[in-house]
Order: structure tokens, then C-alpha cells, then sequence
């Protein structure tokens, strides 16, 4: 069995954003030379977020206001995180609604997705360096 590490770094100039990295995963399962096998892709921050869906922009727009109407990140006063003085509780609740990570099948040396699937990385306190981890295993 092979394994592959290797990471996908941001230092993304807006408090938030949606960034598709599934070409890069897919670059990376190839420099692996796993054909069958896994790929674990996981946020290596508490306030970002890995997830799956469909590359439409309507829909980010949909995440984002409905994340933000879910947990506001003002009046930062609201939570009791901030108090230690950050201003971020509102990154890690979103962060804990959109997920840490994905796993997706590698089949025939190819990401096995479903229609309309990418893989996104979620930035909910950006401004600042942060890294996605990609672990491939399989044969």
C-alpha cells in the first residue's frame, strides 16, 4: 500500500471565502500513483472548513448568508469566546456547520465523484496563513 502526505496552503486576503481545490487534489492523487485507493482532505484550522458540493456560485452566495445569518460575527460581544480576546466565535461555529474534512474514493487514479462535485476549502477568519492536510492512500 502507498501513502502520499502533502499540503495545500492559503493566506486568503478576506475574512471569508469558498476556494476550489479539487484540481489540486486530483494533481495530487496523480503525483501519489495511487489508482485505487483514498484521499482524506481536512482543514488544519479550527476556523475553515473542508467540504464537497457543487461549483455554483448562486449557491456560495446562499452559504455564506445563511452561515452568517446562523452565527453573525458581530456584535462580536454576543459570545463568550470573544471575551478572551478574539474576535472569531462566530469562524469556528461555521467552521463546526461546514466540516472538517471529506474522504473521497480514488478509483482508476481519479477523484470518483459524484455529478456537479468539488471540493472546497471554507475560510471563515481569514487574513492569516493557514494549510489544508491531503493524505492518499492505496495501491
Amino acid at each position: 500500500m502507498k501513502s502520499y502526505r502533502k499540503e495545500i496552503w492559503f493566506k486568503v486576503p478576506t475574512r471569508k471565502a469558498f476556494i476550489n481545490i479539487t484540481t489540486d487534489v486530483q494533481k495530487m492523487v496523480k503525483e501519489s500513483g495511487v489508482k485505487e485507493g483514498l484521499v482524506l482532505v481536512n482543514a488544519m484550522h479550527i476556523t475553515a472548513s473542508v467540504f464537497i458540493n457543487d461549483n455554483e456560485p448562486g449557491l456560495h452566495q446562499d452559504y455564506d448568508e445563511w452561515l452568517e445569518n446562523l452565527a453573525p460575527h458581530k456584535p462580536i460581544s454576543r459570545y463568550r469566546h470573544n471575551l478572551t480576546g478574539e474576535a472569531n466565535a462566530d469562524a469556528h461555529l461555521k467552521r463546526q456547520i461546514m466540516g472538517r474534512e471529506v474522504v473521497i474514493a480514488v478509483t482508476e487514479g481519479k477523484l470518483d465523484f459524484g455529478p456537479w462535485e468539488q471540493i472546497f476549502y471554507g475560510e471563515f477568519d481569514g487574513r492569516r496563513k493557514k494549510r489544508v492536510l491531503v493524505k492518499i492512500i492505496g495501491d
